[in-house]
């Protein structure tokens, strides 16, 4: 059986991309691992871009001096690096202090409204064991289950946000302030001033009441004027 040669080529492109990558990690550079292979450091660099390959005693060579196993060349993922392992590890531990504070408030709020475990827990849907582990920041919490108990103790989902992160989140403009800035600046003025806050309440509970409240209500005005 004739091996396709193209095969071979993505092969070795492959290969390449799994040395650059365990040579990264292990941060040694290409100067370093060409004078420890013995090669120049041209011979080393097309290793890495795919264009030629290094023989297997180079290879083991190689995982000895990254200190990578062997069977990481025939691999399909790349090693992580130091960096993202320590961010991951530091990522856990925010998730789990996470977990806690959104369970202390759960329970904070459910008693300063007298609600019993089991009452909440029937509400959502949930066993009062499940919730209770919710509470204790043993488990986290799936985001629907967590904006039913918010429904349910009558708060905003805002009120589990970490304030910290948002305020880093700089990328992420918030939507409603930016169509409150696209608006013209003499209703900008008349929607921040105080004294206007009743009419915006009259215009807010006009938007959600239907066409025929709509009607009725601007044939009494009518009547009123007349």
């Amino acid at each position: 059986m004739k091996i396709d040669s193209r095969s071979i080529a993505l092969r070795g492109r492959k290969l390449g991309v799994l040395l650059r990558n365990a040579r990264q990690v292990a941060q040694k550079s290409l100067e370093e691992t060409a004078e420890f292979l013995g090669i120049p450091q041209q011979s080393l660099e097309a290793y890495e871009f795919g264009e030629t390959s290094p023989s297997l005693p180079q290879l083991e060579s190689l995982a000895e001096f990254y200190r990578v196993p062997l069977h990481h060349f025939w691999s399909n993922e790349l090693l992580p690096s130091p960096q993202e392992d320590r961010l991951r590890e530091t990522e856990k531990m925010i998730h789990a202090v996470r977990q806690r504070i959104i369970g202390a408030i759960i329970r904070r709020c459910r008693q300063d409204r007298g609600i019993s475990l089991e009452n909440l827990a029937e509400q959502v849907g949930i066993e009062p064991s499940q919730l209770e582990r919710y509470e204790m920041g043993e488990e986290a919490i799936p985001l629907p289950f967590l904006e039913a108990i918010a429904l349910a103790l009558d708060l905003k989902i805002e009120t589990f946000y970490d304030r910290r992160r948002l305020k880093r989140s700089t990328n992420f403009p918030d939507p409603i302030w930016q169509e409150f800035q696209a608006l013209p600046e003499e209703l900008k003025e008349f929607v921040c001033k105080p004294i206007n806050r009743p009419y915006l309440e009259v215009a807010q509970r006009l938007s959600e009441m239907s066409v025929e409240k709509l009607r009725a209500v601007a044939e009494g005005l009518l009547e009123i004027t007349l």
